[in-house]
């Protein structure tokens, strides 16, 4: 049952973790994602359940067992076992922990099955194709990037088997109304353009929803040589796991929470849950939901996360040496709304540093600590106010208006950022102030008074707003200053710290600054380099020398006009039906560029990730094969026209100016 009749109801559920191993941080980044919007719905005054879960059948799952010498059962059990220890490490708030291998969750996939075969949306056939393990996927050839599998880009293997599908075409039409008529079903808008352009208005093609290659899934009920494929047992938890029911006899949890309001999932799954979960839906006369949100990835600093590539990041080592709140605040802030983010150990420390440490932490600790030199503790508004303070309380409220504007529209990193601008406020208030100086004179006592007071109450506002991203630090702030949550109904007025309230006479060191050298040895004694790492790499022979055609002379200010700064590639994907280009995210400064460039025959999505390249930055964007482009990357080129990017010399920041 939902916790509170009397409320608006909110259901938030994020993709089920794969069952297959331990989830890296841009997995747990998801589950951390999702409960903030939860934390903040529950704030807003919704009665909130948040679903996650893990998805435990398939091949792959089966594969691995076999390999453990286990059975595919205690295999999942101890990956869910796991992944619910990751989410309660990072302190998600989930209301309910489905898994795929539940009894009723089961139960009904094979209903639902059934009911879609006997009215005809599912017929046996056979199907031949190009087949990843990994994702479980079939692919056509013209699907394939570089001849591998577009999604995860590992070798893909024919296969043909007997298989039931699901007619997907039935349903298009329907289901292309309902996009056009509903702007807000798939956001961001780029992830709606993508699936209607590169899915939708070419033609769907049938979906396998059976295998017979394997075992360990769903047994088709009246056909048991047969188990459910992926993609109808994974996404249907959505309603079994709030008691959905086949035949008619949902029960009245599901009846207030259907339709979801938010499915959260990574860009990568989009295409499944936008096109082949809405048409199974409509094929149920179940109703849609109301927005699926597919969000950036966060990347390693040297590319996409891989377990391969050795560069793994998990959530229980970055808590090791941060804290459970400072991870939370990383992975929260560092992600854009429409591009992937960046993850280093770098750049956690400087954030500790900078952010944490002295925005936050020394600000709390200077405000306790001047109010218990000068008063005790007893914070007084002494109502000596001048012009600053109404500069302060503006900015304040100001920001306490753009954190439920931002919140609004899933804008999780610029809320954080708003919060934030109210203790960077308040810290430049206490230079303006100089506190320290008001003490020496008996005169500028209530003046004094004021200043903290009004200091104490702005953090108290933002340790409000901080309870949603960094709930256990927000808990920590309020309890020093002797104060309770502030709700948000109450966060359109300033000066609600009780007058006369005693603060904590021993603050609590809410983050301590760390020594990057410090980090960075103890993360090498964590992943010492391979062999093959530490060889000193090979010698290559320097290529002939090549004479090109001139071009006309050029004045100094035609050139001038030009732009060229380093970029860092944060993100890299091929561009869907092009055999040439690829279309990169490249962050220049504090801004991020989409870049298209014709050199798919020469680099791969994975090998561009993390590169520093050069950049024209100012050429006037343009669309190459539908797909706009920011600038140009800058490349050499041989007489056989092998290409190779331009790259600096030396380390240099991206955004650097090229002269």
């Amino acid at each position: 049952m939902c916790k509170d009749s009397n409320k608006k109801p909110y259901y938030i559920t994020t993709a089920i973790a794969y069952a297959s191993g331990k989830p890296h941080i841009g997995n747990t980044y998801e589950a951390v994602l999702a409960d903030a919007i939860a934390r903040y719905k529950r704030a807003e005054g919704y009665d909130v359940f948040f679903q996650t879960g893990t998805d435990e059948h398939g091949q792959k799952i089966e594969e691995k067992a076999e390999a453990a010498g286990i059975t595919p059962k205690e295999f999942v059990d101890k990956a869910a076992g796991e992944i619910m220890k990751i989410w309660d490490l990072m302190n998600t708030s989930y209301d309910k922990f489905i898994r795929t291998t539940d009894k009723d969750h089961e139960e009904q996939v094979q209903k639902i099955f059934k009911k879609l075969y006997e009215q005809d949306d599912i017929y046996k056939g056979y199907y031949e194709g190009l087949y990843c393990t990994p994702c479980e996927s079939f692919f056509t050839e013209s699907q394939l990037a570089d001849g591998k599998c577009p999604d995860c880009g590992r070798e893909v293997k024919p296969a043909k088997e007997e298989a039931y599908f699901f007619r997907m075409s039935k349903y298009a039409d329907r289901l292309i109304k309902h996009i056009n008529e509903n702007p807000d079903f798939i956001q961001p808008v780029s992830r709606k353009n993508e699936m209607m352009n590169n899915f939708l208005l070419p033609g769907l093609q049938d979906l396998c929803v059976s295998r017979t290659t394997f075992k360990w899934g769903i047994p088709v009920s009246f056909d048991p040589k047969h188990v459910t494929y992926v993609w109808l047992d994974a996404l249907t938890n959505y309603i079994t796991g709030i008691g959905y029911d086949c035949d008619g006899k949902s029960s009245e949890q599901f009846e207030k929470l259907w339709p979801a309001d938010l499915h959260l999932i990574g860009k990568d799954i989009i295409r499944f849950h936008t096109i082949y979960w809405p048409i199974f839906l409509m094929a149920l006369d179940v109703p849609l939901p109301k927005q699926v949100f597919g969000h950036p990835w966060l990347l390693q600093g040297d590319g996409k996360m891989s377990k391969s590539k050795g560069n793994v990041l998990y959530a229980d080592t970055l808590v090791d040496f941060f804290g459970v709140d400072a991870v939370r605040y990383f992975v929260l802030h560092e992600m854009p709304f429409d591009n992937d983010g960046v993850i280093s150990w770098e750049l956690m420390v400087e954030r500790m540093n900078s952010d944490l440490a002295n925005i936050l932490g020394n600000l709390v600790n200077r405000t306790i600590s001047m109010s218990n030199k000068y008063f005790e503790g007893i914070v007084n508004n002494g109502k000596a106010a001048e012009a600053v303070d109404e500069d302060l309380k503006a900015v304040v409220l100001e920001e306490v208006k753009k954190v439920q504007e931002k919140m609004e529209k899933l804008r999780v990193a610029d809320a954080m950022t708003s919060i934030f601008n109210i203790f960077r406020r308040s810290n430049k208030y206490i230079d303006e102030t100089t506190p320290w100086t008001l003490a020496k004179d008996e005169a500028s006592k209530e003046r004094l008074e004021t200043v903290l007071y009004n200091l104490t109450e702005a953090i108290a506002i933002g340790a409000s707003l901080l309870d949603s991203f960094m709930p256990d630090t927000s808990q920590k702030i309020l309890a020093q200053l002797n104060t309770s949550k502030r709700e948000l109904s109450q966060m359109n007025e300033f000066g609600l710290y009780p007058s006369g309230n005693k603060v904590t006479d021993k603050p609590e060191i809410l983050f301590a600054r760390m020594d990057m050298k410090e980090v960075m040895e103890k993360v090498e004694a964590l992943y010492p380099p391979k062999a093959e790492e530490t060889q000193e790499p090979a010698k290559e022979e320097g290529p002939a020398v090549i004479d090109i055609e001139a071009k006309a002379e050029i004045e100094y200010e035609d050139f001038a006009r030009l732009q060229f700064q380093v970029g860092e590639i944060i993100a890299c994907e091929a561009v869907p039906k092009s055999k040439k280009l690829l279309c990169s995210q490249v962050k220049i400064g504090s801004q991020v560029k989409q870049i298209v460039s014709g050199i798919k025959a020469h680099y791969s999505p994975e090998e561009m990730v993390g590169k520093k390249v050069m950049v024209v930055v100012n050429l006037k964007p343009a669309k190459l094969a539908g797909v706009m482009s920011e600038g140009m990357l800058l490349c050499a080129e041989d007489s056989q026209g092998n290409l190779s990017l331009m790259v600096p010399e030396k380390p240099m920041p991206a955004g650097a100016e090229i002269c």
